[in-house]
């Protein structure tokens, strides 16, 4: 008697379970899925910047010398209102002693006035203005003084008559002849910001 009792309580226990915990809540529970692609994206940290990723770049002030030379004649008997003036880059421009321009760099100009030498010994004229100086893909504007007083900004012309004329290159007080090579001073116009030149 005592045994049948005992195995109708078993009985009644575990029927008492099956009804409390449903077979499919008993399953194991699967794992979780890994977080897709996009969501380890969006948690990774950002990518440096281009400007993070080039920390040695310089600053080339305004006002810093630029040594040029002429890559071309040019003469006040043949050119012309809008010719254009091409010179290079005499000196490598540095910049706390990193080269950021090397020598042979192009710059350019152009003539805004050229009159030919007249009657009586009246000497020619030419005018050009300075434009910039080619650094790879940057433009470095110039001017023709080293300061900004008066008139002299980006571009204004240059008398080449009062450039040249205290070293000889109004020939006999006629036409201004200036030979390929000839050096001429430009000066920064606005800070500009450069990455160190290649190494030559």
């Amino acid at each position: 008697m005592k045994r049948t009792l005992v195995f109708c309580l078993c009985v009644s226990l575990i029927g008492a379970a099956a009804l409390r915990f449903p077979p499919q809540t008993l399953a194991q529970t699967p794992a979780a899925p890994p977080p897709s692609s996009a969501a380890a994206t969006a948690t990774a940290p950002d990518a440096p910047t281009a400007a993070a990723a080039a920390p040695g770049n310089l600053v080339l002030k305004e006002g810093s010398d630029v040594a040029l030379k002429f890559d071309q004649d040019i003469s006040s008997k043949t050119a012309n209102e809008g010719d254009p003036v091409v010179l290079v880059l005499d000196q490598d421009l540095t910049v706390d002693n990193v080269v950021v321009a090397r020598a042979g760099c192009k710059a350019f100009g152009e003539v805004t006035h050229a009159k030919r030498a007249g009657m009586m010994g009246k000497g020619g004229e030419l005018n050009m203005r300075l434009d910039y100086v080619k650094v790879s893909d940057t433009k470095v504007k110039l001017r023709g003084s080293k300061g900004r007083e008066g008139d002299d900004k980006t571009g204004t012309a240059v008398a080449l008559t009062v450039l040249f004329g205290p070293i000889g290159l109004i020939k006999h007080g006629k036409e201004i002849d200036i030979k390929q090579g000839t050096p001429i001073k430009a000066y920064v116009a606005d800070d500009v910001t450069l990455p160190p030149a290649p190494a030559s």
